[in-house]
């Protein structure tokens, strides 16, 4: 009989229901749960590259999810005046294969909502372990017991702030901001990118999965993730003042930020950490050991750290100090070079590289 068999995880987006698809398949009892009311839709897309397919194929999702490929042709550099100075090829932005983010998701919840029970619109407000298990005392719903938890609930962990300590001491800023919106396709896009840099700042213009919507990526260099924590408005003042002296499309784009209806902002930071599990309590994902989004390992990461969770876990026969510590040597290396990428690959949207 599986031991440590009841879990919960947190977060369902796609480290968690990988997660939870592989441990359900093993015995496992699981429980997602997730801050939003529902499947979270909209993002960017998101892509994958080598071991990822394995996993996906495991999942049993692999043909699925490439019928949803965004078929991205390339993206074309624009300097300063608007003249193009050249081709980046659609593995730049977009691995071996990319689809929307929503698309993925909307996948794996189908794939484990008839076996995962999933607590929508709920967190975790405390994490108290004790030699059994770890209790839980929800936002919402009542107090429960689990033989583990995970973390797999993004950057800004809840599960790792609770169980790890402060944001501070994981997160670490490589000195780049940015919005993300869509607005109409005015420029007639058809499934490719544009991408100008310059200085501090940089845009970057693509459509991919709808013809009609242009989606953009306004980000500019900043000494701290701090406006992550602010107001819309504030964010967009930031961003604004950013932009204020670029030419180009930035005019045109800076009035339809204003208008957008799913607007969003994030600093580019990576998580590092010591260690990703602490007693019965592990990271995945983002949560653990996000590479940042210039590096396009996120996914791959969030799979392959889902499958090496459970692929050692069934070993150890759930024995989590076992399973916990061999999940990490194996995925650390890969993890550590995927963090190298993604700081050298900072400069290219206006940040600041910065050492590991």
């Amino acid at each position: 009989m599986t031991t440590n068999s009841k879990v919960l995880i947190s977060g369902a987006s796609v480290a968690g229901p990988a997660l939870a698809h592989l441990l359900s398949r093993d015995g496992y009892q699981v429980t997602v749960v997730e801050r939003a009311p529902a499947v979270r839709g909209g993002g960017y897309a998101v892509d994958f590259r080598g071991a990822a397919f394995e996993v996906l194929d495991e999942l049993g999702v692999l043909a699925e999810v490439r019928e949803h490929d965004t078929k991205m042709r390339g993206t074309t550099l624009i300097d300063e005046t608007g003249a193009e100075t050249g081709q980046l090829p659609a593995e730049a932005f977009a691995g071996e294969l990319e689809v929307p983010k929503s698309d993925l998701t909307r996948i794996l919840h189908r794939i484990t909502a008839d076996d995962i029970e999933y607590l929508f619109d709920d967190s975790i407000a405390t994490l108290t372990e004790h030699e059994e298990g770890v209790t839980v005392e929800f936002e919402r719903g009542a107090t429960r017991e689990f033989d583990l938890v995970f973390g797999a609930d993004g950057i800004y962990s809840r599960v790792r702030r609770l169980a790890f300590g402060p944001h501070e001491q994981a997160l670490h800023h490589l000195g780049l901001s940015g919005a993300g919106f869509t607005t109409d396709n005015y420029l007639g896009l058809d499934h490719q990118g544009m991408l100008q840099f310059a200085g501090n700042a940089a845009i970057y213009l693509f459509s991919a999965g709808d013809p009609r919507r242009l989606t953009v990526s306004l980000s500019f260099a900043t000494d701290s993730p701090a406006l992550d924590r602010c107001g819309r408005d504030e964010q967009q003042d930031a961003v604004r003042a950013a932009f204020a002296d670029r030419g180009w499309q930035a005019p045109r784009l800076l009035a339809a930020m204003a208008e957008a209806e799913d607007f969003y902002f994030a600093s580019t930071c990576q998580v590092q950490l010591d260690s990703w599990s602490k007693g019965r309590i592990a990271l995945l994902g983002d949560a653990g050991y996000c590479a940042a989004p210039t590096a396009g390992m996120g996914t791959s990461q969030a799979l392959l750290g889902a499958r090496s969770l459970a692929q050692h876990l069934s070993a150890a026969d759930g024995d989590h100090r076992a399973a916990f510590a061999a999940y990490e040597a194996e995925l650390r290396p890969y993890v550590t070079e995927n963090q190298i990428k993604g700081r050298e690959a900072v400069a290219m949207f206006g940040g600041r590289t910065t050492e590991g």
